[in-house]
């Protein structure tokens, strides 16, 4: 068991986890943590996001756009593209 106390902090009040106790549940510095009392116990549980959440979405917002930048390199060309030969 591993003690800490309740402090002031502004117009709230904290406590310090020491890192083994974040180590322990999986969670880092600025992760966000859901809280709940069980039978009078505070139960703080790391906020799992799952992997590629975001994914579809900025893939969408990209594909959005995609078109658009499409269009404008149609007419783009460089001075002396047609003395190329490949």
């Amino acid at each position: 068991m591993t003690r800490t106390a309740l402090r002031k902090m502004g117009n709230s009040t904290g406590m310090i986890l020491p890192r083994a106790i974040l180590g322990q549940i999986g969670a880092t510095i600025g992760a966000a943590i859901d809280l709940r009392v069980e039978n009078g116990s505070l139960i703080a549980t790391p906020v799992r996001t799952a992997m590629r959440a975001d994914w579809a979405a900025a893939a969408a917002e990209i594909a959005e756009h995609a078109d658009e930048e499409a269009g404008a390199w149609q007419d783009f060309g460089t001075e002396g593209d047609a003395d190329l030969t490949w």
